[in-house]
């Protein structure tokens, strides 16, 4: 009788958690639906490819192709639909170390913004290109104005 109980709560429990994915949340004023802010993922990435090229002295262009993997199952019924595709916008540290001639390890830290999804129902993405690059610029000059915040606070210690 008490297994029947624990596994009845274990039960609700999960269908909570897949139905409150697709409920409208808010934060800072604005709605959005999803995982809830303070939530988090782990994900394996396959061997995938990095291409780099050298533009200049310090600045490389780079692509990066991999399959992701949920560490995981998710939870049944939660998510987005398959199909669905999103831009993201990564700004990160890479930081790299050389222990062998053909070798690098490498970590990377960071941020990801969500400048917009499409829904595999949908023809369109959520927002357009040119808001897309508008929401980007204000990604930028908000990370500058922290770095100077920073600067100043570090000039004065």
């Amino acid at each position: 009788m008490q297994q029947e109980t624990i596994e009845r709560k274990q039960n609700v429990t999960k269908k909570d958690i897949s139905k409150t994915y697709n409920e409208f949340k808010e934060f800072e004023g604005k709605q959005y639906t999803g995982m809830k802010v303070g939530r988090s993922h782990k994900w394996y990435y396959d061997k995938g490819e990095w291409k780099e090229k050298k533009i200049t002295p310090d600045k490389w262009k780079f692509t990066y192709d991999v399959t992701k993997r949920r560490a995981g199952h998710v939870p049944e019924g939660s998510g987005v639909p398959v199909g669905t595709e999103y831009h993201w916008y990564i700004l990160a540290h890479q930081n790299v170390k050389k222990p062998d001639a053909n070798n690098y390890t490498t970590s990377m830290t960071g941020l990801k913004y969500k400048l917009g999804q499409k829904r595999d129902e949908k023809d369109k993405w959520s927002t357009t290109d040119n808001a897309q690059r508008v929401r980007l610029i204000q990604i930028l000059q908000e990370l500058i104005a922290q770095l100077k915040n920073e600067m100043i606070g570090a000039a004065k210690n």
